[in-house]
């Protein structure tokens, strides 16, 4: 079947062991007019690979922040970075576009699907940036579709989904390219007690069967305990 394909490629990859995530000594400061906002003092974490971490804290506590470096979505102002082995924080725009493309899988609270596209064809957007064919592509979307238990609502677009069944489109779109690291930003905010339970079944399977480092940012309690380990920050620095 295709989705032991996938499994077999998680677990073929190095990811027992290690550090997948190595955050060191990160500052990070915006400057706003003639003032400098310190939104990460110094901070250090370490993410195991095959962990499922959940980041907590008050708005404003730099959480989006650090989980947007680990994406290289944003840089530090000092630090270091390293993601998957490669210190990210160096990296050029376009090296750093590439490296993102297949390493790191996003997931968002809003879901940012493309309605004029189908659930497939959302989810193959990653995979335009490959040297697979149309033929190829097609077919791993349906495989991380099958993952997500969607393939059946391959050919419907967004507004034919509910809020559950976006998000886990969303998420066969982060998990398509069968990146290293998922990062996801309060993936439960924008959905009602049922579908949120089956989101983090989800992603609880993600990081059981297929060996996913998740780093989740997430205000609801129930969604934190889900993950393995907990850190909390507080005004740029991990109290924990």
């Amino acid at each position: 079947m295709a989705t032991d394909v996938m499994t077999q490629e998680a677990a073929a990859r190095p990811g027992t062991g290690g550090v997948s995530v190595d955050v060191r000594k990160v500052r990070k400061i915006y400057t706003r007019d003639t003032q400098a906002i310190t939104v990460l003092d110094g901070l250090d974490l370490q993410v195991p690979h095959g962990e499922f971490l959940a980041l907590m804290g008050p708005s404003g506590s730099g959480k989006t922040t650090l989980l947007n470096m680990i994406a290289g979505i944003d840089r530090p102002t000092s630090g270091e970075v390293i993601v998957a082995g490669t210190d990210v924080a160096r990296l050029s725009e376009g090296a750093l576009a590439k490296w993102r493309s297949r390493h790191v899988g996003f997931i968002f609270q809003f879901y940012n699907l493309i309605p004029v596209l189908t659930a497939l064809e959302n989810v193959e957007l990653p995979l335009l940036l490959t040297s697979l064919s149309r033929s190829q592509r097609r077919e791993r979307a349906m495989t991380a579709l099958r993952v997500v238990g969607l393939a059946d609502r391959s050919t419907h677009y967004p507004r034919q989904l509910s809020g559950g069944q976006e998000q886990r489109v969303a998420i066969a779109r982060a998990i398509v390219t069968d990146p290293d690291v998922l990062v996801a930003d309060e993936p439960t905010g924008d959905l009602d007690a049922k579908s949120a339970e089956e989101i983090l079944n989800l992603m609880d399977t993600l990081n059981r069967d297929f060996h996913k480092t998740i780093v989740m940012v997430t205000h609801d309690p129930r969604a934190a305990a889900r993950a393995h380990a907990q850190k909390h920050l507080d005004k740029g620095v991990l109290t924990n």
